[in-house]
């Protein structure tokens, strides 16, 4: 994309895999100072490795983004390495199943600790080093199913409806102190979570069967790359985005502007 973020200091939840992964990847290609949060200790190894010739500009901290003392104290260890923190991309997430009536009250609140309560945390603890920096962005990763649902996944759908009002909510807040907060809401995304959900609703077809009957739902006719997310979570946290907060931006080859009926012939 041609963004230089060469001395900004960005943390991605999540981090190790699929959107988080994604996103690391395009923050590191625009010269910006990563840090990596994930609860896969063995995903976060790999990436290390994958990283090592990075020196300083890559770091990893093994944490449980919806456990908030683990939150303050990984957040704290950022500030003390490097002095700010510029970004914050908010990928951790979970996919959830079940109609309202059958979900559990446990699945319900496991979704919104990982989902919702997650994000609440680390803006809450990184909120202030950005306000005394007068500056930072904060990215929360939502879905297009925070606009419109499929069948059985109340939880997952309803905490990314509550991802886009915690957005809209901390922009407000944050404005004052120029500090901003968006949301991403991709569609269907190439990610391990997105692999594991086709191949629980596969039948007779291959996953890879699946995923391209997915990508033909979608206008653009295919799936996205998580380094896709990725560039739009580097734009937003750019000056060139510096006018835009509180919003909630599709990315999803167009697939919620599109009416799922098809006119014959067409």
């Amino acid at each position: 994309m041609g963004i230089d973020l060469s001395g900004k200091v960005v943390i991605v939840t999540g981090g190790a895999k699929g959107i988080g992964e994604g996103c690391v990847q395009k923050f590191v290609d625009a010269n910006a100072t990563v840090v990596s949060f994930d609860l896969d200790g063995s995903s976060l190894k790999n990436q290390a490795s994958k990283y090592s010739k990075l020196e300083s500009r890559f770091s990893s901290h093994l944490v449980d983004v919806s456990n908030e003392a683990q939150v303050k104290d990984a957040v704290s260890k950022v500030q003390e390495t490097y002095g700010r923190i510029d970004g914050l991309i908010n990928c951790a997430g979970i996919q959830t199943y079940g109609s309202v009536v059958d979900t559990t009250e446990e699945i319900w609140d496991k979704t919104f600790n990982v989902n919702v309560k997650s994000m609440f945390l680390t803006a809450k603890h990184v909120a202030p080093i950005m306000i005394a920096q007068k500056s930072g962005s904060i990215v929360n990763i939502s879905s297009v199913q925070s606009l419109m649902s499929q069948k059985t996944v109340v939880a997952y759908a309803a905490s990314k409806g509550a991802i886009n009002s915690l957005t809209r909510a901390s922009a407000i807040d944050l404005a004052i102190d120029n500090v901003r907060v968006n949301a991403i809401l991709p569609g269907s995304v190439d990610t391990p979570m997105l692999r594991t959900s086709a191949d629980m609703h596969r039948g007779e077809k291959s996953v890879e069967e699946v995923l391209s009957d997915w990508g033909a739902g979608h206008p653009l006719g295919r799936i996205a790359k998580s380094s896709e997310v990725g560039d739009l979570a580097v734009f937003l946290v750019s000056a060139e985005s510096a006018f835009i907060t509180g919003q909630s931006i599709a990315i999803d080859g167009g697939l919620s502007i599109q009416v799922p009926v098809i006119l014959p012939g067409k």
